[in-house]
């Protein structure tokens, strides 16, 4: 029997990947209502697939996790490569330094996963973008700055690539916390010169970065290509070039 496929705070990722689980019992709770207060009533559902259920954690706090015990055989946590702090470059082998409460949060999320009684996987995911999502709609919408002077990096993955690796993560049994990003980070610039031609739009404005949400201040390359490798996933986007067209 096809183990059952939790997962939970469905929402832009988690249910693009719950619809790759053909043929599986998939339960998605979504984000509506914090998950320490569904999974109790979820209890008799999950008996049914006893301890075999294999969930994927999308929402970022784990706050009643320890319900998942005697029910999960694997936990696959999307967490964020915030997490890395301060560092310009990451990879694989690059630790966690979170420098603000939000991230210091994740990687405690992070080790709460690891700790449990089941198989765990840690996928740290860069600048999540799609349909409806990231900096070409920011634009669209008239609500884009482009940071100081437009130097800084940000690595992005496209969110069809992100849940063909929670799902391919999810069905293995690969442990460890991983970086996740597409093969081309860009600058604040030219992200915003690209996204500006596509849409026939003059080019945004600059703002003060210090006046910026956090996730836009930072200034961090990211290497994805370790998880895709152990779990043989190729990308479909490898770069926003491809990606932000096929989003429209």
């Amino acid at each position: 029997m096809k183990p059952g496929i939790l997962i939970l705070g469905a929402g832009y990722t988690g249910s693009r990947a719950g619809a790759l689980f053909e043929g599986h019992r998939v339960v998605e709770t979504h984000r509506d209502r914090p998950v320490r207060v569904v999974l109790p009533d979820l209890s008799n559902v999950l008996a049914l697939g006893g301890s075999q259920w294999r969930v994927l954690w999308c929402a970022p706090s784990v706050d009643g996790i320890e319900a998942l015990g005697g029910f999960a055989a694997r936990v696959v946590y999307l967490s964020t490569t915030g997490v890395y702090g301060d560092a310009h470059f990451v990879d694989d082998t690059t630790a966690p330094a979170p420098s603000t409460e939000r991230t210091q949060a994740r990687l405690a999320a992070e080790r709460m996963v690891q700790a449990g009684p089941w198989s765990s996987c840690v996928l740290r995911p860069a600048a999540i973008y799609g349909p409806g999502r990231g900096a070409h709609e920011s634009i669209r919408a008239g609500k884009w700055r482009i940071a100081g002077d437009g130097s800084a990096y940000t690595s992005r993955i496209h969110v069809d690539d992100l849940a063909s690796i929670a799902a391919a993560a999810l069905m293995s049994d690969i442990t460890g916390a991983w970086p996740v990003a597409d093969d081309e980070p860009s600058t604040n610039l030219e992200i915003t010169q690209f996204c500006c031609n596509l849409l026939g739009v003059p080019l945004s404005p600059s703002a003060d970065a210090a006046a910026l949400d956090e996730t836009r201040r930072a200034d961090r390359r990211v290497d994805g290509r370790a998880i895709r490798r152990a779990l043989g996933v190729a990308l479909k986007y490898p770069s926003y070039k491809t990606g932000i067209p096929a989003a429209f």
